[in-house]
């Protein structure tokens, strides 16, 4: 039996003024606070779109991981989301926590966007449908779902102060509609952005009341982002509800005297409460839990074999010259090339990141697809660009117990020791705190398998020292330059310096960083050994394609060029990655080139390899899921959630930077495809773009010829595979309004259905097309409206691949509802 509203107003009346003041405060990094007055205990929250960390940073701590949040949109499959939205609850069942801190349902708004891999796509309707498929999975588990961050919070530049006008209706029709669509799903819980709109920071924003409270009605808790809370009386008078990290900070003590001083209304702080406490009744304290109850724990091999289904179901074919699927039988000798190929990026940068369970590279996946009877080559090629990796266990030794890994000790003033403990990682996160703690040190015993100049390399904030063999290489003091939480606490810069290391040898290695206020404590010490001659790389990775029956040449961005708190400056892959695409691809025709990214990158040689895969971030069962699709084993499900540019000058929206504390969304409507139309330009690939293992043609598309204003809708439009395999496809719906009374776009996506068919067969997709698709906001009524008259309906494989049109009459609507 649930809980009541009238057993929350009792239990409300239960607190002290002052004890409702402070609840709505959190009381550590990742717990509200407990009152044991009325029966309620602390709530756990975890970052989590593509994995469960739990409270702690610590690679010992695994988890799994899935495919980015662009791979799961890139499914265009809602059913298959949901399943993994479960796994997810699953995963934070096993860790304790309460409040899985995802979906992220800000747009693809500009290519350049740093945080890309944790969104979903260019798109509102296409995000809101995907978003609420996670919602749902992650809820019928019993744990509560986060839809952030509320709204417009679309880049990473100046996030923290960054001030966006956009104008109501692109607010309203573009970048809100997610979030109305996780409400309508029931998510739990809604986290504000750090950035302000049209003037007004989010967190005392009047958009937490109206639409989000008001007129969508939601009663969950609205949480600010960790950190985002500035001021006291603001956010309190406005909608936010809980205000994190804690404790500390504008809230908690601070609250109370605002309360008791009357400059927050009681009436304001009843409502956080109310909020809370109904979250907590559905999580099961205080009272009965309303939630349903928590599943069976799913066996590891099924677990597995899922995550690996989605990477498939994910990976997006973009060209195909009759090399996929390669066929084992046919093989002898297979080049797998580039250090993406070994070490496959399976996740982007920044608070959204996990500790694996285990990764699988793409190079392993093919290794174990072929088994013995096929000869697999690696051949690295030229180093990309990018910063020196962090020191893992097979890379060193503890100086002190000569096992795998380094050893981490925490220092008092004096430099005594007060603990030290071998860890499997240089990256070190949240290195365990006691008291009198002054400096954290990382020792590692380093075997240089390859000698010459070597890159060493430590990060952090603060004053840092490296030394080898005990000689200083490197000491400063280096002040943050923000106070961004994912640069101070994730990915701080590293300093760097060189030394000259003997092959074979063994020198110890030990960074220093000293702990001050402000500056965490995040230690990374990375390692990288001499750049091999580019020339000579290019000429290994060319020959050995050319001595294979196949090629499979991986390239990708690297963690500093897509990660929270950073945009990015350029598409491009690196001159070092793009010559090595074009030198594989002229020694072997059969070249399969596999790109490692999580959002958009400039494919400079597409036209000139034998195929093109998009992997994503793939998550821990990347290589099996790749290798899958590369032998056939499954079919490449993935459609393309943003439009791909060739270059990024050709893209509609090519800045992400603010200009005087500003970022204007002057485009309006037209993000996406919708600019790509509006410009007249055509992309490298379009937004719904994706090819599968055969081929189908659009035969038919059927319409209702008249429809009234405000009702859903359903078109179908039948398909035939006219190819040699059985396959799926994903039908498109767009719509147009030509002589439209209000500013549109040229045309926008409303609706998809998937089908299978076997060869010859014909399918009939019926597409569902939601009312809110031909509706637009009215900024000077103040409200929806829906324009009658003839509309046209088109259907297709992408944004720009519609060869089905047909007209559409809407019509007022009659009687009751209407």
């Amino acid at each position: 039996m649930g809980t009541s509203e009238e057993e929350i107003d009792r239990l409300l009346g239960k607190l002290t003024p002052r004890a409702r003041a402070l609840l709505p405060g959190g009381a550590t990094t990742w717990r509200t606070r407990a009152e044991p007055a009325v029966g309620l205990r602390e709530l756990v929250m975890s970052d989590g779109p593509a994995g469960v960390r739990g409270e702690a940073w610590d690679e010992r701590n695994t988890s799994v991981l899935l495919p980015s949040a662009s791979a799961l949109a890139a499914t265009w499959d809602e059913e298959l989301v949901e399943r993994l939205g479960g796994l997810l609850a699953a995963e934070a069942r096993r860790k304790g926590v309460d409040v899985l801190l995802a979906p992220t349902l800000n747009l693809h708004r500009t290519p350049l966007g740093g945080r890309h891999f944790e969104c979903l796509s260019e798109d509102p309707e296409l995000t809101g449908r995907i978003g609420a498929a996670l919602v749902r999975g992650v809820q019928a588990c019993g744990i509560a779902a986060t839809a952030k961050h509320y709204v417009a919070n679309d880049s990473e530049t100046d996030r923290l102060t960054v001030d966006v006008h956009v104008g109501e209706r692109a607010l309203r029709e573009v970048y809100l509609a997610p979030f109305e669509a996780a409400v309508a799903a029931g998510v739990r819980l809604v986290m504000t952005g750090y950035n302000a709109v049209n003037g007004t920071t989010l967190t005392a924003s009047d958009l937490l009341t109206d639409p989000l409270k008001s007129e969508w009605g939601f009663d969950g808790v609205v949480v600010s982002d960790w950190g985002a809370v500035r001021d006291t009386v603001g956010p309190a008078r406005a909608g936010l509800d809980l205000a994190m990290p804690g404790p500390g900070g504008p809230w908690g003590e601070a609250l109370a005297r605002a309360v008791a001083d009357g400059d927050v209304p009681e009436a304001a702080v009843d409502d956080k409460v109310r909020r809370l406490l109904r979250l907590a009744a559905w999580l099961g304290a205080p009272g009965a839990r309303d939630s349903p109850p928590a599943p069976r724990p799913a066996r590891p091999r099924r677990v597995r074999a899922l995550v690996r289904r989605a990477v498939a179901a994910g990976a997006v074919l973009l060209a195909n010259r009759d090399v996929l699927p390669l066929d084992p039988d046919r093989l002898r000798t297979v080049a797998v090339i580039g250090t993406h190929a070994a070490s496959t990026r399976t996740q982007g940068g920044g608070s959204a990141g996990v500790f694996p369970q285990n990764e699988v590279s793409v190079l392993d996946g093919v290794r174990t697809a072929l088994g013995g009877g096929v000869r697999v080559v690696h051949v690295p090629g030229p180093r990309p660009d990018g910063p020196a990796p962090p020191l893992d266990r097979d890379a060193c030794a503890d100086p002190r117990s000569g096992l795998p890994g380094v050893l981490l000790r925490m220092l008092d003033a004096d430099g005594r020791e007060l603990y030290a403990e071998r860890r499997r990682s240089g990256r070190l996160l949240e290195p365990r705190l006691v008291p009198g703690a002054h400096t954290v040190e990382v020792g590692a015993r380093l075997r240089p398998g390859t000698g010459g100049r070597w890159t060493l390399g430590v990060a952090g904030f603060g004053r840092m020292s490296l030394l080898l063999d005990g000689r200083p290489l490197l000491e400063g003091d280096f002040p943050p330059p923000t106070d961004d939480p994912a640069v101070v606490h994730v990915n701080p810069p590293a300093q760097y310096a060189t030394a000259d290391l003997a092959a074979g040898g063994s020198v110890l290695l030990v960074a220093r960083r000293e702990l001050a206020p402000g500056t965490g404590r995040a230690t990374v010490v990375s390692a990288a050994p001499p750049a091999p001659d580019a020339a000579a790389s290019l000429a290994g990775a060319a020959r050995a394609a050319g001595a294979a029956d196949a090629a499979v040449v991986v390239v990708g961005t690297t963690e500093h060029g897509e990660s929270e708190g950073y945009d990015r400056t350029t598409l491009s892959l690196g001159a070092a990655q793009d010559a090595l695409v074009r030198a594989v691809a002229a020694a072997n025709p059969r070249t399969v080139a596999v790109v490692n990214s999580g959002g958009p990158v400039e494919l400079p040689w597409r036209d000139a390899v034998g195929a093109l895969l998009l992997a994503w971030f793939p998550g821990q069962e990347g290589g099996g899921g790749v290798a899958d699709v590369l032998f056939g084993r499954a079919e490449p499900g993935g459609r393309l959630p943003t439009t791909w540019p060739a270059v990024l000058a050709d893209a509609p929206v090519a800045h992400a930077r603010p200009v005087d504390g500003r970022l204007a969304y002057d485009e309006g409507l037209h993000v996406g495809h919708r600019g790509w139309l509006r410009e007249h330009r055509t992309p490298a690939y379009w937004f719904g773009h994706g090819l599968g293992y055969t081929t189908w043609t659009y035969e038919e598309l059927t319409v209702p010829p008249v429809t009234p204003a405000g009702h859903d809708l359903t078109v179908r439009v039948r398909v035939r595979n006219t190819g040699a395999r059985a396959g799926r496809e994903v039908a498109q719906v767009y719509l147009a309004r030509p002589g439209s009374a209000v500013e549109r776009p040229v045309r926008w996506f409303a609706g998809y259905a998937a089908v299978r068919a076997r060869p010859g067969e014909t399918a009939t997709a019926a597409v569902r097309i939601p009312a809110r698709a031909l509706r637009h906001w009215s900024v000077e009524e103040g409200g929806w409206h829906t324009e009658t008259g003839r509309w046209r309906v088109l259907a297709g494989r992408s944004a720009g691949e519609v060869p089905l049109v047909a007209d559409l009459e809407v019509v007022r609507p009659s009687g009751p509802g209407g």
